[in-house]
């Protein structure tokens, strides 16, 4: 698929033809699209009728109270599939296979495609769930420093039965629509809806010009936070493509670069995109956008490459669409002498560049990634885990450092896009596991006595209370530049560091001793007041409750 010289805006298979609208201006009305079904504007009746439970037998329907999103996942996932999403689940399944870790353990898998949604200039975030799921995702997402409102659907349990919340959902969106603010909606199911068939495939695909794109993003069928991303990265490229097979579209608003390009898939530290254009130049080939990326456009552009480059391996989703559009991938990344050597020859034969070429791109970085290296050593034996995707990456890029990384653990999924970094590390002695779950990054941390401990926040807090130096992955890891000459120095100072600190924590754990834990936890005047036959009755009835769910998992 090549993208049009003639960057006016899509006519999606309108009878009419209309004016190409200006590159500064993308939000054209979009008017008479044959290619998608006009009676989806229409009111659509939509009953939910009760689902069976995970055993095939009439259940109760999960609830918009509150506690409808604590059922457990087999039940929401019977009743979705009750419901018309079993090909959502289906597809889900196919894309992020879980294995045996098979629940999500860090925040709810929704933020990741909130989040991406938030990030896009012109693009409204519209959520449909229950109030206390809306409620934290909102909440985490302003920590997280978005700047500007999420909407929402309220519902009850009779609009969500009766079909009443599609009918809401729909309103908004129409009431919304404005092409004057926005390129596009984006609606977001959660648990709830997802599992009580809310349709939002039955949604207009385009209002006034305005592109509504609807997403499912249940915690049953997404594993993390970090894949959600691809589910809504995936289905903007679906929707661009569709509108660049149908006709012209909008320029990027840097305009084209005259190079071939490759797009860059994965969020990374907004620095490695910058060096790695600087190390593709020497193949006459340029950094395209990353994908997620930050306005609609920026999606023609993607698919307007030579190659993908999967520098985060589990966008499984957004690989399908650039296979459709017939882009070749190439997995791992520039990290590192071996990575970068072995990178640049890769998407050098993806696109054709003779071998002179890439030779000249090798040699031009090569050595300057090996003094960098060579500057900042790492010396002590790390376990590194994380839930962002690029954690086998890290690792590779400590070991060219220096350090003995002693295990990997990523909540992602392996794929055929990291194969080439599972081999690399296993072959240097590393223990990894792709679906970590926190009792696997725990049993990394107990056992293999390592010197740093690199995880997730609750196995950093569980290594700091044996007192082993942990840093937190996502903020002071992944939060810097990994790709190139830039990539190869800039773990050393932070990671030697939180080394050295061993010492001081050795103090602080001998000083603070046997304090605020078990029954010393809290503020006492004297001992504290134990009662252990209060704790042998409350165990007696738990035990008692054991028993019975036991029996009735027989019946």
């Amino acid at each position: 698929m090549t993208m049009p010289e003639d960057f006016g805006h899509s006519e999606n298979g309108g009878s009419a033809p209309r004016p190409a609208a200006s590159p500064r201006d993308i939000s054209a009305k979009m008017k008479g699209e044959a290619v998608y079904d006009a009676a989806a504007e229409a009111p659509v009746e939509h009953v939910i009728e009760p689902a069976p439970d995970a055993e095939g037998t009439a259940g109760e329907s999960v609830q918009a109270d509150g506690m409808g999103c604590h059922a457990p996942g087999k039940k929401m996932e019977a009743q979705a599939r009750a419901s018309g999403n079993g090909a959502v689940l289906d597809q889900f399944a196919k894309d992020y296979p879980t294995g045996p870790h098979d629940k999500p353990e860090s925040m709810c898998p929704a933020f990741g495609s909130l989040r991406v949604g938030l990030r896009m200039r012109r693009v409204a975030t519209v959520l449909s769930g229950s109030a206390c799921c809306v409620y934290g995702l909102t909440f985490v997402s302003h920590f997280y420093g978005a700047r500007r409102s999420v909407g929402y659907v309220p519902f009850s349990s009779e609009t969500l039965v009766t079909g009443k919340l599609f009918e809401d959902i729909r309103d908004s969106v129409h009431e919304m629509a404005d092409p004057d603010r926005y390129d596009a909606i984006v609606v977001t199911n959660l648990c709830v809806p997802t599992a009580s068939g809310v349709p939002l495939r039955l949604l207009p695909k385009e209002i006034n010009g305005v592109r509504i794109v609807g997403i499912d993003v249940p915690g049953f069928g997404v594993p993390t936070h970090a894949e959600a991303k691809d589910v809504l990265a995936g289905a903007m490229l679906n929707y661009a493509r569709q509108e660049v097979a149908a006709g012209p579209v909008p320029a990027p608003a840097a305009g084209r670069d005259d190079r071939p390009t490759v797009t860059l898939l994965g969020e990374m530290f907004p620095a490695d995109p910058m060096m790695i254009g600087a190390m593709l130049a020497p193949m006459g080939l340029a950094a395209g956008p990353v994908v997620p990326t930050r306005e609609w456009r920026e999606l023609y552009a993607a698919l307007d490459c030579s190659v993908v480059a999967a520098i985060h391996p589990f966008y499984s989703a957004a690989v399908r669409e650039f296979e459709e559009a017939g882009r070749p991938i190439v997995g791992s990344a520039p990290v590192g002498f071996e990575g970068t050597h072995d990178w640049l020859a890769a998407i050098g034969d993806a696109h054709g560049v003779p071998a002179a070429q890439i030779a000249a791109a090798q040699n031009a970085f090569g050595p300057a990634v090996k003094d960098a290296l060579a500057k900042a050593p790492i010396k002590g034996r790390i376990t590194l885990s994380g839930y962002e995707g690029s954690e086998l990456l890290v690792a590779r890029l400590l070991i060219e450092s220096g350090a003995d990384v002693a295990y990997v653990g990523t909540a992602c999924a392996g794929s055929r896009w990291n194969q080439a970094d599972k081999e690399w590390l296993e072959a240097r002695g590393v223990a990894v596991k792709f679906r970590a779950s926190l009792s696997d990054d725990l049993a990394a941390c107990d056992g293999l006595d390592p010197d740093l401990v690199i995880g997730t926040t609750p196995v950093v807090q569980h290594a700091k209370e044996r007192a082993i130096p942990s840093l937190y992955f996502t903020n002071l890891i992944s939060a810097r530049p990994l790709m190139g000459p830039a990539g190869a120095g800039s773990l050393g100072e932070v990671v030697n560091a939180a080394i050295a600190g061993k010492e001081r924590m050795d103090k602080m754990k001998a000083f603070f001793d046997g304090v605020g834990e078990g029954d010393t936890a809290g503020i006492w005047e004297g001992s504290p007041n134990l009662r252990p036959d209060f704790r042998e009755a409350h165990q007696k009835k738990l035990d008692k409750q054991a028993r019975a769910a036991k029996a009735q998992e027989m019946i």
